[in-house]
């Protein structure tokens, strides 16, 4: 650090742009009493999921959507006694990625849609029908385990669009 400070005492401008960084970093610190929206607490609800009825016996698909009216959070797992394994998944450009966790954003949403994000249901225990429910535990970074119930649809249902809303408050 004694270096930096040397070099910028005979350039001049150096100082300067140290003394207005720490400046800043002094006015950032001090923002008051208001934690940015990344440090106020979660707030989740689990709405318009469902498992589209399997056409094989061994993978099946999840769908839903988490709605965040407080701080951001991370979807860390998903657990369910349907399957041995659940995993996360995107799509982008028709390539289906496993991912390890998706950001669920401050006042925000996180989709888990067709053609998008979605989980899948590896090595089934048993093939889950039309009319049943499939209860799966998300696992968030600050929020902790969270249970859903998606019923079993036909395969050819579609959630509703991103803007319409199951669930009205």
């Amino acid at each position: 650090m004694r270096g930096t400070v040397q070099r910028g005492v005979r350039g001049g401008t150096g100082l300067l742009a140290l003394l207005a960084g720490g400046l800043a970093l002094t006015l950032t610190a001090c923002g008051g009493d208001s934690a940015g929206a990344d440090d106020a607490k979660p707030e989740l609800k689990v709405s318009t999921g469902y498992v589209p009825q399997p056409v094989g016996h061994d993978m099946a698909a999840g769908f839903f959507v988490v709605t965040n009216k407080g701080g951001a959070d991370r979807l860390t797992s998903v657990t369910s006694p349907l399957a041995a394994e659940v995993t996360l998944h995107s799509t982008k450009d028709g390539e289906m990625r496993e991912q390890d966790s998706f950001t669920v954003p401050a006042h925000g949403r996180l989709d888990f849609a067709r053609g998008g994000n979605h989980l899948m249901f590896e090595r089934l225990r048993h093939t889950p029908k039309r009319g049943e429910t499939v209860t799966v535990t998300l696992h968030f970074a600050k929020s902790g385990a969270v249970k859903a119930v998606l019923p079993v649809k036909e395969t050819t249902y579609q959630p509703p669009s991103a803007g319409d809303t199951q669930d009205k408050q």
